[in-house]
Order: structure tokens, then C-alpha cells, then sequence
């Protein structure tokens, strides 16, 4: 088929996206520009609201932080889990693998719920302290931003493992024998040829990651309860509870603008190091 003609290969794909996404951001949109009491009246009224409220910027801020701290503590244990995947055997990484892609098999409420459980005052993290006499009395957990970040960790942790695994599956174990051979150490090997070449599978699982626990309304909520204010939960308030649509709307379309622009710095920061 000619180009001139390829055009029409698109065109099913194309019209889907127009319907089932772009269409409904226009009406976001749209509803974010209307007015509490009519909607068929046009306002900047939710946007001032979000932009002019302290509390409303806070909550951008403490929603970026959360996925930002998520990404960091995911890649604290994907990290070494990939690199032990990479040099293990055959049964060492059927386990690694198994353990990976086990939590998808669970549903995220219920993971979420189980949490709740090991988060708790009598939980297992607080009983283990207790008992080890590292703490006099149960240490808060629950409704605070370390605990959800704990739970998020789990929840997340195949979408960057699974990632790093295939970048680090692609990697020629000939140039770690040519680096070692060369006389760099383990570290350089680690640092210069290993890490550079696991990049894109790096920053496919933070992107995944950011995306994932930043618009994890669910877990933000059960484990975050209503001390802690980000995005979702707002707009969840505001469409369901105070019915005020053109603010969830607003609020809505923030927090997508906030995930897709680091989406796309994390694109270009691994564009820039591809052209390096």
C-alpha cells in the first residue's frame, strides 16, 4: 500500500481516540470553564479556585511529592532485584519473576486493605518493634505520608521492576566481560555500561510508577485517610460530595497536566541521553 493510502490504515485508531478521549477532555474542559450554579454559563471561576487557593496549590505539590518519594523508594529495591535477575539462574529468576508479576494477580484494593493490617497500632510493623524493644509505644503509620509511601512501594513495585528486567534481559554479557577484562571494576561496569544501557527501562518504570501512585485514589485514601490532601481525593470531594463540577473538572485537568509533564520530561531526559 502506498503512503497516500496508509493514511486509511490510521483512520479507525484515529476516530476511537477522537471519541473515547478527546471528547471527553473537551467536555472537562468545558465544564471547568462553567459556573457552580449554571453550567451554561462561562466563568474562570473553578481555575481561580485552583490557581489562587493555597490549599488547592499545596495539594499539586503534595501529589507531585508522592509520586516523586514513590519512584525513589521503588527504585531503591527494583535496582538490585533487576541486577540479581540479570545474573542469576534459571530458577533463582523464575522466582524474581514470579515474585514480580504475583501482586498484579491481587487486586489493588485488596493489597491496599492488607496494608491497613500491617500499617496498623497492633499491626506487624508496630508488633515487631514492640517486641524487639527498638519502641516504648506504636509508632503512627496509618494516615501518614511514610506509611502510604511504604504501601505504594509494593503496589508499584512491577511496573518498575518489570521494566529493568527487560532493558537489563538486552544487555550482551560480552561487554561486562570487555569492561572487566579492561580492568574496571565492578562499580565502574555497574556505573558505565550496565546503568547507561538500563536507562530506558529506567525511565519507562518511573514514568509508570509517577503516573500510577500520583493518581492512586484508592490507596490514597484507605491509607492516607483525609489528613492528607492530593488531587485525587480533591476532585473525587468535589464531583461526589459537593457536587461542584466545574472545580473537580479543574482539578481533574491539573492533575493530568501535572503527570503528563513529567511524563514528558522523563521522555526527554532519555532522549537526550540516546543522542549522547
Amino acid at each position: 500500500m502506498s503512503e497516500r493510502g496508509a493514511w486509511r490504515l490510521a483512520l479507525p485508531l484515529a476516530l476511537a481516540q477522537l471519541l473515547f478521549f478527546l471528547s471527553p477532555l473537551l467536555l472537562l474542559a468545558a465544564t471547568s470553564l462553567a459556573t457552580d450554579e449554571n453550567l451554561d454559563t462561562a466563568s474562570l471561576a473553578a481555575w481561580r479556585d485552583v490557581l489562587g487557593d493555597s490549599f488547592h496549590r499545596q495539594a499539586v505539590l503534595n501529589t507531585l511529592r508522592l509520586g516523586a518519594l514513590t519512584v525513589l523508594a521503588t527504585l531503591l529495591f527494583a535496582v538490585p532485584l533487576a541486577l540479581l535477575h540479570m545474573v542469576a539462574g534459571p530458577a533463582l529468576k523464575r522466582i524474581i519473576l514470579l515474585a514480580a508479576v504475583l501482586p498484579l494477580l491481587t487486586s489493588v484494593v485488596v493489597r491496599t486493605f492488607a496494608w491497613i493490617v500491617i500499617l496498623g497500632r497492633e499491626g506487624v510493623i508496630n508488633s515487631t518493634l514492640l517486641s524487639t524493644g527498638l519502641t516504648s509505644a506504636p509508632i503512627p503509620l496509618l494516615q501518614t505520608e511514610p506509611g502510604l509511601i511504604l504501601a505504594l512501594t509494593q503496589i508499584e513495585m512491577p511496573l518498575m521492576l518489570l521494566p529493568l528486567i527487560a532493558s537489563l534481559g538486552r544487555i550482551d554479557p560480552a561487554l561486562l566481560d570487555a569492561s572487566a577484562s579492561l580492568g574496571a571494576s565492578l562499580f565502574r561496569t555497574l556505573r558505565r555500561v550496565v546503568l547507561p544501557m538500563a536507562l530506558p527501562g529506567l525511565l519507562a518504570g518511573a514514568t509508570l510508577v509517577f503516573a500510577s501512585a500520583s493518581t492512586a485514589f484508592i490507596s490514597q485514601s484507605v491509607i492516607g485517610g483525609g489528613r492528607l490532601a492530593y488531587l485525587p481525593s480533591l476532585v473525587w470531594q468535589q464531583a461526589m460530595v459537593v457536587f461542584n463540577w466545574p472545580l473537580a473538572a479543574a482539578l481533574a485537568l491539573t492533575l493530568m497536566a501535572s503527570v503528563l509533564a513529567v511524563a514528558a520530561a522523563l521522555s526527554a531526559v532519555g532522549r537526550k541521553a540516546a543522542h549522547v
